[in-house]
């Protein structure tokens, strides 16, 4: 089992799981992946998921999972996923100090 500051899911992005799962009558997980591709390099990838997978790391807040494989775990250690909501859009967004560089989107980033 990972550490507590290898991921983390906000209020925020904890509530809009909440409800988004509700409305789906799903578990109330989020799974945070990484692929190659991309404006970047790298996008990120979100999904309700089934369950926790053994290779998983997990966090959770007020009942919500967000989960990372172990693979794209070394891409976003020390990140945090948030929703935000703007004039732009609503949508979820990572925190990525590992991150080098991003796109003006904010889905995908160069490390």
């Amino acid at each position: 089992m990972a550490s507590v500051t290898d991921i983390d899911i906000t209020p925020a992005a904890a509530k809009r799981v909440a409800a988004i799962a509700a409305r789906q009558d799903r578990p109330a997980i989020l799974r945070l992946a990484v692929d190659g591709g991309g404006c970047a390099g790298f996008q990120y990838r979100f999904e309700l998921a089934e369950g926790v997978e053994q290779d998983d790391t997990t966090a959770e807040r007020d009942g919500v999972k967000l989960v990372v494989d172990s693979v794209s775990l070394d891409l976003v250690r020390g990140s945090a996923v948030d929703f935000v909501e703007s004039l732009g859009g609503a949508s979820f967004q990572v925190t990525n100090p590992n991150a080098q560089s991003g796109c003006g989107c904010g889905t995908s980033f160069s490390i």
